[in-house]
Parts: structure tokens; sequence; C-alpha cells
């Protein structure tokens, strides 16, 4: 069947991208651009034309607002079209192949989407390739072939096999430098020899790559906190006039661990020192209402809420989440799953989120493109993209935003900020939580599995330097509101939730900590994971964080109901994880044993770390007497500290 393509555009009244897109590149590329056609466009393979026909105003255009076009009137100036990169997931693609196959009935149908810039207008071959780089983000997408294919099967080789480091247990510590350097390992010299000991002393073998990659993700600072949880051996805090009260907070934080910690020692450290206080009202009776579990989800307390003139002890749950290194390379993306990540938390939780807030920091969206910094993408196109794609995720799944603050500071021209929180609810008796027993089954639930997210979570705990917007693409994740909105429906059924035993979203880390984290001894098949293309090899399918998928333990005898859930809410659902009693993580790959970890060495978190601390006094003057104030320069005072 012959590959069929439809060209989708705003009618006038509605094409406000389009005049914004004319907007920015007379205004701020300096382009002679007199006009501007944005084309969504639409490969199509496997369908027929009737069928076709039928999707044209259903599937593909919305009539009152679009035009549905077979081919593109000739432009008066250059066209251009860009694509995603193989590998990152396409909604819009994924939801014409599902809605198509809702209408015929029938699945294996493929959609191909692209868009196309129309720019009218005369310019010079250096203006054309000006405008590309600048709508064409490398970290995700690329120019795509104005020609019509011959087949829109991805061509993907088949994945090679996990190979082992040989070598590792006897190598040097030059050597496991140039190994942390080769692989771009986030992890430290001194977790590397960590490793080298264990599998030398212990284990007795050398180290298949996926299972030193599950080590970096797993130690990451991003998984755990690692900057926070350093030791502080010696905390020097310089004489002033300014520091006294420093020094009051460290003696009262020292006196409230000695009160606490008598019987085992506690590493002094930035993340004590933040949850002491919680801690000691803990200890002193205080804080009973707060829920605690070995599940790890968000910040959850007990409340009593009124339902229908009935009280009912319901839980409510918080979380924030930060996404600067994804929204600083890829800001529509990275926003919208900055969104998407905070709201899997609580939902693992069996919570309903219902309100959200965002936070960022950015430089001066009105810098000029030649001061962009190099390796950065510039501040306007970070800021608006970023509130795009925020208020696009936020918008699918049907989640009001009550507080939006933005701060513009010279401070985030390096590293953009980008926090999202949330709060949700659920009662407390349809929320079940167990310990996972040898017999239960892990289940995946949600979206498939792709390569976009890997490396996510070492990715954000490195430094980056001018490359790593066309080195760290692939740590991108891609948001899929439409399932994440599914699975909201679906854990709002007591009858569904009150089947799950403990439940944990595939945040950083993708199967290896979202699995590995629900119980000690655990063997996962990675055949089993559901893969939106082919080719994905073992570590890839072990560590990506593609988006809105649950792992859940589920009782065997329990599974055929819960798929039978699942279904109704048109979820995939697949086991492909068995509990064990065996206290290791366990995953295996066409026929193989890629990883074999003890749980109790994963545990350790990595090589301890200890660092010296010195609070330094700040400068010794008032910052209320800046220079004279007196009644007649008190203006121009005034408006100079504007």
């Amino acid at each position: 069947m012959a590959i069929q393509r439809l060209f989708v555009t705003k009618r006038e009244s509605f094409n406000q991208e389009a005049q914004r897109m004319l907007q920015t590149l007379q205004q701020e590329l300096s382009m002679p651009a007199t006009g501007v056609t944005i084309y969504e466009r639409y490969d199509i393979e496997h369908v027929d034309a009737k069928d076709l026909e039928a999707a044209k105003n259903l599937i593909f255009s919305e009539p009152p607002v679009d035009t549905v076009l077979e081919e593109i009137p000739a432009a008066q100036g250059f066209v251009f079209a860009v694509e995603y990169v193989p590998g990152q997931y396409d909604q819009r693609a994924d939801s014409a192949e599902q809605c198509i196959s809702m209408l015929t009935l029938t699945s294996g149908h493929i959609v191909r989407c692209a868009r196309v810039f129309a720019i009218e207008g005369t310019f010079t071959k250096e203006q054309e390739e000006a405008i590309k780089a600048y709508y064409i983000n490398p970290v995700d997408s690329r120019e795509a072939s104005l020609e019509l294919p011959t087949t829109l099967a991805l061509e993907l080789e088949d994945p090679k096999p996990v190979a082992t480091i040989d070598g590792f247990t006897d190598m040097s510590d030059a050597d496991l430098e140039t190994l942390i350097d080769s692989y771009g390992l986030a992890m430290t010299l001194a977790d590397l020899k960590l490793i080298k000991q264990q599998y030398a002393e212990v284990e007795h073998r050398n180290p298949t790559i996926t299972e030193i990659r599950l080590f970096d993700t797993y130690w990451s600072d991003h998984c755990r906190h690692t900057t926070f949880m350093t030791e502080l051996t010696d905390i020097t805090i310089e004489d002033s006039r300014f520091t006294g009260a420093v020094k009051e907070a460290l003696e009262e934080y020292m006196e409230g661990r000695a009160e606490l910690y008598t019987t085992k020692k506690k590493a002094r450290s930035l993340m004590d020192m933040a949850t002491l206080a919680v801690k000691e009202l803990r200890h002193a009776g205080g804080l009973t209402n707060l829920d605690e579990s070995d599940e790890i989800n968000a910040c959850t307390i007990i409340i009593p809420v009124d339902v229908n003139g009935k009280t009912e002890e319901w839980l409510l749950l918080f979380k924030n989440e930060t996404h600067n290194h994804p929204t600083e390379i890829e800001p529509f993306g990275g926003a919208a799953t900055c969104l998407g990540g905070c709201i899997r938390d609580p939902l693992s939780g069996r919570a309903y989120v219902y309100q959200a807030m965002r936070v960022t920091g950015a430089g001066d969206p009105h810098t000029s493109l030649e001061d962009t910094l190099e390796g950065k993408l510039p501040q306007k196109k970070i800021t608006q993209e970023a509130a795009r794609g925020y208020s696009s995720y936020g918008n699918q799944i049907g989640l009001a935003t009550g507080e939006v603050k933005e701060y513009y500071h010279p401070g985030y021209v390096a590293k953009r900020m980008e926090i999202g929180a949330v709060i949700g609810a659920a009662p407390r008796n349809q929320v079940r939580r167990e310990v996972p027993v040898a017999g239960d089954v892990v289940v995946l639930l949600g979206g498939k599995t792709g390569r976009d997210g890997c490396g996510g979570a070492t990715g954000s705990s490195k430094e980056h330097t001018v490359e790593s917007l066309s080195t760290c693409g692939a740590e991108v994740q891609k948001g899929n509101a439409l399932t994440e909105r599914k699975i909201q429906r679906l854990f709002r059924r007591g009858e569904v939730t009150t089947l799950i035993k403990r439940c944990n979203d595939f945040g950083a880390g993708g199967v290896s900590v979202a699995i590995g984290e629900l119980t000690d001894g655990v063997t996962i098949n990675l055949d089993l994971v559901p893969k939106k293309y082919a080719g994905l090899d073992g570590t890839e399918l072990a560590i990506s964080e593609s988006q809105e998928r649950m792992a859940c333990v589920i009782a065997a005898a329990d599974v055929d109901a819960f798929k039978a859930y699942c279904d109704e809410e048109n979820l995939e659902c697949t086991i492909v994880a068995d509990v064990t009693d065996t206290n290791r993580l366990i995953m295996n790959w066409n026929g193989e044993t890629i990883v074999d970890i003890s749980r109790d060495f994963l545990n350790t978190n990595g090589a301890s770390q200890q660092q010296e601390a010195i609070v330094t006094a700040p400068t010794d003057r008032s910052y209320f007497l800046r220079g004279s104030s007196s009644a007649e320069n008190f203006k121009e005072k005034w408006l100079a500290a504007v």
C-alpha cells in the first residue's frame, strides 16, 4: 500500500504561531521575511484511501480551524522541514496511529510526522542556514527531506550483545579514570574503585557494561543526593558580627544530633542539617499525622476530610521536581516532563494530583542573539519554549497551575532553573502497602520504552560544558500526557489500587531504579519490556527513563483482574519481573544474565564522601548604606538602584 501524505495548516484567523514566527524572524533575526506558513506533515502507510478520507477531518485536523492539503503551494522564498531524530518519542505520530486503530479496528498503521516551514522573502544561503540553526535544536531534531519516502519502516540495526569489561578487576587508577572518561560516567574514581573491589573479592568476575551503567545511575547525585549526603568532616565559621547567628545555629544542630543519635553514628551532612528539625519534632511526639512507609513516593500526611458530612482519613501528598538540565538543552520537552515527572510521584502513591505551581529562573530574554553564550540556546527561546512545554503537558492532562513565577537574573544564564510542584490526595483506605514476597510479580504499566531519557539521571548529575548541547540529546525524556491521564483515571478506582502492594514510577534510572527499589530480591526479564521500536539493547532497556510508566507489585493471583482494569483504560500492562528471596537484583536479556548485583552492595550508594566546609564572613558593612542618601540625589539613587 503506497505512502500517502497530508499537510495540515491553520486557517488565517488561527495561525498565531506563524505570526509569532514571522515577528521573531523580522525582529530577533533581522531577516527580510514577509510571510510564514507552518504545516504539520503526515506520512501515512498501511491505511486505505477510504479510511484516510474519514480520518482527514476526524483525526488529522479540526475543520473549523484547519485546512488539509495533499500538496503545499510553491513558496516565494524557501521551505524546510523538521522531524525528530530516530529514537525520540513523537507523541503526535503515536496518537495518530492509536486513533486510526480505533477508527478502523485494525492495527499495523504507521504515521511519521514533520513540521514544514514555508517562509516568504528573498534570502541568501547564509540567511537560510541561520534560520534553520535557530529553529532546529540538534538535541532532539534534524532537517527532514522534502521528498516522499519509499517506506516508513525504521531501519534499525539489531542490538549487539552486552559486553563485559575485560580486565576490569585488574585496572589501575589511571585505567579507571580513562574508563570514566570514555563512558562519560558521573561516578567518582572512589566509586569505581569500590566496584572494582566488590567484583574482585566477592563476585570474582568482571562486570558488564550494563552493571556499570546501573551503578552510575543508582548512585548518581540525581537519584541518591550524594552531594547533600557528603560528610562534613570539619566546619569552620569565620569570625564576624554577621556570623554569630550561623554559629548559634550550628551549635543548636550539634545539640540536636547528640540527643537523637545516641545509639548509632550518623554522618554530619547538609541533608542531615535540613532534616534534623523534623526528626526532633517526631522524636518529641509531634508529626503524628505523617504517613511513613517503605515506598519511595511523595511526602505524605494523613488528614481528615469531610465527605458528604462524614469524616474520612485521606492521604495528602506533596512533590516538587527540578528539570534544570533537560530544560536548558531542550526547553519544550524538559519543562513538559518536569511537570509530568512531578505528577508521577504522588500518582505512584495512588493519589490524584489536582494543583500545581511553577517557579523558574532565566537570564534576560531580551538578550540579543549575538550575545548568546557559546553552547547555549538563546534565553528567549528557552523561556518561551519552556512555557509552552509546561502548559502543553498541563493542558493535556487537565492540571491547574495556580502559581507561576519566573525570575530573571544573570545567575541563571549559565544554568536555567525549572521547578514544578504539585499536590495530590487519595482516600487512605484505597492505598494498600505491603512488603513484597517471593511469588509476587512486577507489572509494567503505561507507556512503552525507547531511547529517550537514557542517561538522564547521570546527565543531570555531571558538570556540563559547551559540548553538552550537542551530546546530551538522548538524556531528555519525551512526555506523553495522555498516557499519564489514563493512569490517573485507573488509580482513582479503589478496586484497582487495593490490588497494588507497592508501586514506583519510572523516573530517573528507568527499569533499574523503578523496579530495583520495589524489593530486595527481583529477577527482571528485559525481553518482556514493551518497546517503542526494535533495536534497543539490554543496557538501554535497563536505564531508559521513557515517561509515563509505573512498576506495580501484584500478587500472582490478582494479575488477571488487574490486567482487565488496565484494558478498560486502554493501558498496556505486562509482567516483566518476579519477586524473589535472593537479595539480588538480576536482569536477563536475550538469554543472557547481564545484571546480577548484591542488594547489600547496591544499597551502600557508593563510596562515602568527605569534605571540609568553610563559612566565610560577609563584607563588614551595612547594605543599607550605599553611599550618600541626601535628599538632593535620592531620586537619582533610587532610579539607579532599580
